[in-house]
């Protein structure tokens, strides 16, 4: 996954001084680089994965808004699943769960439809980014509060030296590519 590495652009300094953004627009910009990364993080949990246990258990991918979104929903028509959004506040139009949670350099808060999984349902989390494991760990909750379980989170990208992986044990995480 050397090529995706190559792809993805380093911006120093946003959104503010000390970080390194990895600009994944270059990567999508390119099909056969999103192709890669969309196999890289679907190809794990497919039926046929030789070190899969879990292909036969997911139910579900979810994806926080927004480039979760975009892997996310990806990674659901690659295995036929379905796909539940996670979304900001005030974007969906049915009943939610909420839930508040810190980013590594701020406060954000997501949302899921009340019915939007049903009890015992194992999802499957995508999203771009592992840092700090914030986003993924509220994720988790709303997941919970839906009844459901998490199976396993899957990254395009984990940022290994922020151990994010450890908040989110002890749930499986897949990462395609790390830094």
């Amino acid at each position: 996954m050397d090529t995706l590495k190559e792809i993805i652009r380093n911006i120093p300094d946003f959104p503010e001084p000390g970080i390194q953004f990895k600009d994944i627009t270059t990567l999508l910009k390119s099909p056969q680089h999103l192709k890669m990364a969309v196999e890289g993080l679907a190809a794990p949990f497919r039926p046929d994965a030789p070190d899969g246990p879990l292909a036969d258990r997911i139910d579900a991918v979810a994806g926080m808004e927004a480039r979760g979104f975009v892997f996310g929903s990806l990674v659901a028509w690659e295995l036929d699943l379905p796909f539940i959004p996670i979304r900001k506040p005030g974007k969906l139009p049915a009943s939610t769960h909420s839930i508040a949670y810190d980013l590594e350099y701020g406060s954000a808060s997501l949302e899921i439809h009340q019915d939007a999984l049903a009890p015992g349902q194992r999802v499957l989390v995508i999203d771009d980014l592992l840092a700090t494991g914030g986003t993924a760990a509220a994720t988790a909750e709303l997941i919970d509060r839906c009844g459901a379980e998490v199976a396993a989170f899957a990254f395009v990208i984990e940022l290994a030296f922020l151990t994010g992986r450890d908040m989110l044990a002890p749930h499986p995480v897949h990462a395609v590519i790390q830094y």
